[in-house]
């Protein structure tokens, strides 16, 4: 091993394994080695803050298997790095709150359509100006649907089954789903008044932060067998949505954490940061957890439903055609803030595993029963989001996921500077003009601190982040797609 090979970055050693993955040996308390993915580039950029230390401390959750790993986009995070992967065992482990986070199922959906960049030049102003003021965005309630108590509890425990009863979706949604838009675990009876409380009146909303609803158009196909099984091609317009389960999801993620330094205050004292705050396997609050967890999950899929479905609504007063004309349909819907009982092969034995990725995207290849039908043959569609100033990816699941990082690659670009920092940075207001007039991106958010919080300078770069992981063949790339009309909370 040569000086090369070896990066010391204060108590925290990483060792070169092969190209893009650096290892830290066990040591202590850690109970698995961690792993970091990435290129020189990204890896500068990530010691940069308290991922690393972060990640060392996941290594101490009770039943963590093979190693915790960081992705290309890991930064500072609550607790667990985002960009983090870790699986505990299933039976004799735990389950993590603060490895999932506050956003449950935070996650993305592409929805494809017929037309062409040139069909929507000269629409642009309008088309943004319609999905602004159709789509609701920021902080607080309001939703598309203002739900009562017996649509907050169809939500959570029928998941996008329930919007497909109400007309807010059609068959071949749930199909182009992830888990068909349903966790069977769900129980919202696990999840408080409260939280039901806050969710009710945000069905179909964004939210504020880093959530979006951009129109993008594809620029670049990598793979055109893979990218015609997921309906891609040059100059097409998609439209991507970047939301979670608002405040119901950070409410359930608030009650569990102080639940769980209340019941299980001794697991929680043995681990190096309390942001870590886990449950054990097989305990009562841990199948609560996991029960409240899966239902935020089916709420936070509704969500995305919703707006996709509003914003065919908008696309045919703006184009003057029904969406079924323009072929609006979902390309595919995937969770990246999430803990998912999954079987995978450790050390030759297939165990049952709480995978946790928070900030980390699943990534499985082709065979995986749990795969839609219509790609179990080609791989599970991935999508990656870059900065509004950037471009997007869709790749596939890569072949060496599953060995590699329990079938997952990063969720998108990764911050490199805080909120504050950004408004400290830019301005809002030039951002927004800069765009429009240098790369012909028109943006509206409610407020130019949310376009300075979110301007393209505050991202690593998404391209790097995307070739690392299509090198290390965890995630493959199919496409690029880059932004026409952005809308921000």
């Amino acid at each position: 091993m040569t000086d090369d090979d070896v990066k010391q970055f204060g108590d925290i050693r990483l060792e070169r394994v092969r190209e893009h993955v650096w290892e830290m040996p066990r040591e202590g308390e850690m109970r698995v080695p961690a792993r970091v993915l990435a290129s020189e580039q990204l890896l500068e950029q990530i010691r940069q803050d308290k991922t690393l230390e972060q990640l060392r401390n996941a290594t101490h959750l009770p039943g963590m298997t093979k190693h915790a790993i960081c992705m290309p986009d890991g930064h500072q995070g609550y607790g667990f790095p985002v960009g983090g992967v870790g699986a505990t065992d299933a039976e004799e482990g735990c389950i993590s709150p603060g490895s999932v986070g506050y956003d449950i199922n935070c996650g993305v959906r592409m929805m494809k359509t017929n037309l062409t960049y040139e069909e929507l030049e000269g629409k642009e102003e309008e088309l943004v100006d319609a999905l602004f003021a159709n789509v609701p965005s920021g902080l607080g309630g309001g939703g598309i649907v203002q739900g009562d108590v017996d649509a907050v509890e169809g939500v959570l425990s029928r998941g996008v089954d329930w919007a497909l009863e109400h007309g807010h979706a059609v068959e071949a949604d749930l199909a182009h789903c992830e888990d068909e838009g349903r966790r069977p675990d769900a129980d919202p009876d696990a999840v408080s008044q409260k939280a039901k409380d806050r969710g009710k009146n945000q069905l179909g909303s964004l939210g504020s932060g880093n959530h979006f609803l951009e129109v993008q158009r594809v620029t670049d196909v990598y793979r055109d067998d893979v990218a015609a099984e997921f309906g891609l091609e040059a100059d097409q317009i998609v439209v991507l949505i970047h939301c979670g389960s608002r405040g119901l999801g950070h409410q359930v993620c608030s009650d569990y954490l102080r639940r769980i330094e209340k019941e299980h205050g001794d697991l929680l004292d043995s681990l190096p940061d309390k942001e870590l705050a886990a449950a054990p396997a097989g305990s009562r609050l841990a199948e609560e957890y996991y029960g409240a967890m899966c239902a935020a999950i089916n709420f936070a899929w509704v969500n995305r439903q919703l707006i996709m479905h509003r914003t065919r609504r908008v696309f045919e007063r703006v184009f003057g055609r029904d969406w079924e004309a323009m072929e609006m349909d979902l390309l595919y819907d995937v969770a990246h803030n999430i803990a998912k009982k999954e079987v995978h092969d450790v050390d030759g034995e297939e165990r049952e595993l709480y995978v946790h990725r928070k900030g980390a995207t699943r990534a499985f290849p082709a065979g995986r029963p749990e795969l839609p039908s219509t790609y179990r043959d080609v791989g599970q569609p991935v999508i990656i989001p870059g900065s509004m100033g950037a471009g997007s990816y869709v790749l596939r699941g890569g072949e060496r996921s599953l060995d590699l990082t329990f079938g997952s690659t990063a969720h998108g670009a990764g911050r490199t500077m805080s909120r504050t920092q950004a408004k400290q940075e830019y301005w809002g207001e030039t951002v927004r003009d800069e765009l429009r007039d240098q790369q012909k991106i028109y943006v509206k958010a409610q407020s130019g601190a949310t376009v300075a919080e979110e301007a393209p300078g505050v991202y690593k770069d998404v391209d790097e982040v995307v070739r690392v992981s299509d090198e290390l063949g965890i995630g493959d790339k199919v496409a690029r797609t880059f932004p026409v009309c952005n809308i921000k909370g």
